[in-house]
């Protein structure tokens, strides 16, 4: 055996050695980021919980979640601020991160608060929506009233929860 070939192992030994893992901060808050495209309802706002419906189901999320990537669903998305403030906001769809950090990250292309969303208005929209589906019109028009018929739909369902 060479010399360098023993030199090289002896240098590499100490910092292949095995030692134990420091304990990870245990975060107590979730910071919350909260995004449209044309503004931010929550920048690394700390909440205590987020509720959301994603495409694997609902999830709550609170500090030190498993960190993952969650396609939303359109449904509510609950902010727990803390014990006693709770936001909900209608999303039309879009994606949270969940971070090992205890961050989250949503970015939804519409949200809407549910406490500005006025349920007479949603029905005349609804049977507006819904005349025009089931009318004569052109197909683009059916298509698009389709459309607006199951978002209606979804923000009544959202509401009666």
């Amino acid at each position: 055996m060479n010399v360098f070939a023993r030199s090289a192992r002896a240098a590499i030994r100490p910092a292949l050695a095995r030692s134990y893992a420091t304990e990870a901060p245990v975060a107590d808050k979730l910071r919350l980021t909260f995004v449209l495209p044309h503004k931010a309802l929550y920048k690394s706002t700390d909440v205590q919980q987020v509720n959301l419906a994603a495409t694997s189901g609902d999830m709550g999320i609170l500090a030190n979640h498993v960190p993952t990537i969650e396609q939303l669903n359109p449904g509510i998305v609950e902010v727990i601020e803390s014990g006693d403030v709770t936001k909900k906001f209608f999303v039309s769809g879009g994606f949270a991160i969940i971070n090992p950090d205890s961050t989250l990250n949503i970015n939804a292309v519409e949200a809407a608060a549910l406490d500005e969303i006025s349920p007479e208005n949603l029905q005349t929209a609804l049977a507006e929506a819904q005349k025009i589906a089931e009318g004569a019109g052109s197909d683009a028009e059916k298509a698009a009233a389709k459309v607006e018929v199951e978002v209606y739909e979804a923000i009544q369902s959202a509401l009666s929860k």
